[in-house]
């Protein structure tokens, strides 16, 4: 299924544990660009269900394009009256690190559970790492790095108590 919010649950503990070198707006945006192709796969009827960008060399260009969009957005966004209170621009490092982990650990989740991502091609057109988890397991997975993420988060890097 196109756009599925699990993926962003190892985002928040990333966040937890870097928060002021990762951008969890900028990887969501990765996150829905790379599911751009198997939403017009699914609504056109035409082509697999993974393609192009679910390998890491189509990974790597897409979180380039991510990386620079969703930079540019967010700046520009950060710089409206009334969001900039809660949004901060972000730099060139940030944003590159951001799509990365997005792009490429969506890669890497997506070929865990199906057998259609490809994710060395065009070098090698079968997926090593099918079946090796469950999509139960890796949506629980995810849900964990979430809850776990939105604790550390909460009470160790976000307490106003602390400088």
């Amino acid at each position: 299924m196109p756009f599925t919010p699990y993926h962003m649950g190892p985002a928040i503990a990333v966040k937890a544990v870097i928060p002021n070198k990762f951008s969890l707006l900028i990887f969501g945006w990765s996150q829905i660009l790379i599911d751009m192709e198997p939403l017009i796969f699914h609504l056109t009827g035409q082509g697999g269900h993974h393609g192009l960008t679910h390998n890491f060399l189509g990974a790597t260009f897409l979180a380039i394009f991510s990386a620079i969009t969703g930079r540019y957005l967010l700046n520009i966004g950060a710089q409206l009256p009334g969001i900039k209170k809660i949004l901060a621009a972000v730099n060139w490092r940030t944003a590159m690190l951001s799509a990365f982990i997005g792009d490429y650990s969506h890669v890497l989740f997506d070929a865990l559970v199906h057998e259609d991502v490809t994710p060395f091609a065009p070098f090698d057109l079968r997926n090593p790492l099918s079946g090796f988890v469950s999509l139960e397991a890796m949506n629980l997975f995810c849900i964990f790095c979430a809850l776990a993420g939105s604790l550390v988060n909460f009470l160790i890097v976000r307490d106003p108590a602390k400088p």
